[in-house]
């Protein structure tokens, strides 16, 4: 096989290989919980590792760190506004935010890869009032074990992943939030 018919193919691979990446990850997020009763549920961490910090800014450059939620459980949601499932979620998250933060519960939602133009955009048709961070970079979602977009950790009140779900949700299903609401005593 000749240099330049090699170099054509290894040109279509570096083409081809990110399309089935993002196939993948979309077919994950799609996957809302794996449960055909249709049932809203949180999937325990096993031995509650702590959560990576992050030091980010939202699209009105204010910043947001981890940090600044010790002592309170946190709904830290990784979305894109290029991801349907994401999309979708987005209200429910706005009406678990509501209902959960009169009781210590945070709900924080780092966008993966967006700038602050794109993010405002879509919260003109989207509102939502809680934290948006945006992981520009993505350096923040690679130091969690995140398999697609939208993933969202539970934290616990010590800073510790306490709950993974992968998929969207409806954030302010009743059973679902009693779990968060748990983690608070």
């Amino acid at each position: 096989m000749s240099a330049s018919i090699r170099s054509n193919h290894v040109r279509t691979l570096a083409l081809i290989v990110p399309v089935l990446i993002l196939i993948v990850l979309a077919a994950l997020a799609l996957a809302r919980t794996g449960d055909p009763s249709g049932e809203q549920a949180l999937t325990p961490i096993p031995e509650r590792p702590t959560a990576p910090e992050f030091d980010l800014k939202d699209p009105k450059d204010q910043p947001h760190r981890l940090s600044d939620y010790r002592g309170k459980t946190v709904i830290l949601n990784f979305w894109a506004t290029w991801c349907p499932p994401c999309r979708e979620e987005m209200p429910s998250m706005q009406r678990a935010h509501e209902a959960v933060s009169g009781d210590g519960i945070a709900v924080v939602a780092i966008n993966v890869g967006d700038d602050a133009d794109t993010i405002l955009s879509f919260l003109a048709d989207n509102p939502v009032d809680f934290p948006l961070p945006m992981d520009l970079d993505s350096k923040v979602v690679q130091t969690y074990p995140v398999m697609g977009l939208p993933t969202t950790f539970v934290i616990d009140p010590d800073g510790r992943l306490a709950y993974v779900a992968t998929g969207g949700r409806e954030w302010d299903d009743p059973k679902l939030l009693d779990q968060v609401r748990a983690l608070q005593n």
